[in-house]
């Protein structure tokens, strides 16, 4: 009888562990799916940012540009008005 009780004991041991591993599984499938999303949304997210910072860069330099072409036109007209004052 010992024998036959072992063997109860061991199949229902073996099939709570064949549970055990299937719920594993499952659980590594959840865990690999969100691990996916949280790449790929952070791949969205730097390639956004990238996108912004080239933005940024761009308008920066036209800024830049803009403030040294009205620099050029400032010294432009005070040399014109000590020209004018210088005349007189």
């Amino acid at each position: 009888m010992n024998g036959n009780a072992d063997l109860q004991y061991l199949q229902k041991r073996i099939q709570e562990l064949e549970e055990k591993i299937e719920q594993l599984r499952l659980s590594r499938r959840v865990l690999m799916n969100l691990i996916e999303k949280i790449e790929k949304d952070k791949s969205t997210f730097v390639t956004r940012l990238e996108k912004e910072n080239r933005k940024l860069h761009k308008d920066n330099y036209r800024y830049a540009q803009s403030l040294l072409k009205q620099n050029r036109r400032i010294v432009e007209l005070q040399n014109r008005l000590e020209d004018i004052l210088t005349e007189m």
